[in-house]
């Protein structure tokens, strides 16, 4: 880790803790935990394990520690953590019907002077990686929307608040889909000028593999959130009901 990174890391630290407390703390101790899970992933998936199947382990993992090291209170965590596992679940489904019939995986031309010299025979399917890596990459969203979801339904009544429910969900897929949108944006903004320089047709833009394989993350990810919103709503009003008939 270079100076300027861990720079970076420590003044991350700082703030969290400075802004949030114990819970910033918290938050910290969730990234270096997902980061760990992360770098495991990476090494199974190179040893010659089930990318999807790594992927999806890592990913309960991954939920896990971003759902409760994030939030304390239970009635918050529980539903948002269940419904995230039905999210994740449904949208692998998807994800694996449509990177197989997308043929996005792999190298496109753009990084043949980056590939020059290495070898590509690394014993593991890109189609696979790609799957495993959609996968993970939708994560973050579907975590977050399913805390903001469930936190938010806990402050209004699930059976009379439906007009608000459904107003908070709203904003809140509204608020995640301009963020994926922006993020994708700007991580391939270098992209989009090559693409502008050399001239490139629309046609070829849309079939271009980079593009393709990443435009496809963002949808994925754009989906999870749409998904998360109905389906914490489900989960939250069904935990509601069952209490209040434990009370009956």
């Amino acid at each position: 880790m270079n100076n300027s990174m861990l720079l970076l890391v420590l003044a991350l630290l700082v703030l969290l803790v400075a802004v949030g407390g114990k819970r910033g703390l918290s938050i910290f101790m969730s990234l270096i935990l997902n980061s760990l899970v992360l770098m495991i992933s990476v090494i199974l998936m190179a040893g010659g394990f089930s990318p999807v199947w790594v992927a999806a382990v890592a990913g309960l993992l991954i939920l896990a520690a971003t759902i409760f090291l994030t939030n304390s209170d239970i009635n918050v965590a529980g539903p948002a953590f269940v419904s995230a596992i039905i999210v994740m679940l449904g949208l692998l489904v998807l994800v694996l019907v449509v990177v197989i019939h997308s043929h996005a995986a792999g190298f496109g031309a753009e990084d043949s002077e980056d590939l020059e010299g290495m070898e590509l025979l690394i014993g593991v399917r890109f189609q696979q990686i790609m799957i495993a890596a959609s996968l993970l990459s939708t994560l973050g969203a579907i975590a977050e929307a399913a805390i903001a979801v469930a936190a938010g339904i806990n402050e209004l009544d699930v059976e009379r608040d439906h007009a608000g429910i459904v107003r908070m969900g709203r904003e809140i897929i509204g608020t995640a889909i301009n963020t994926l949108f922006f993020g994708f944006f700007g991580g391939f903004a270098g992209l989009f000028i090559w693409f502008s320089q050399l001239k490139y047709p629309l046609w070829e833009v849309f079939n271009n593999k980079i593009f393709v394989a990443e435009l496809l993350t963002v949808l994925f990810s754009v989906v999870a959130v749409v998904l998360t919103v109905p389906v914490t709503t489900w989960v939250v009003g069904r935990r509601a009901r069952a209490g209040r008939a434990q009370k009956g």
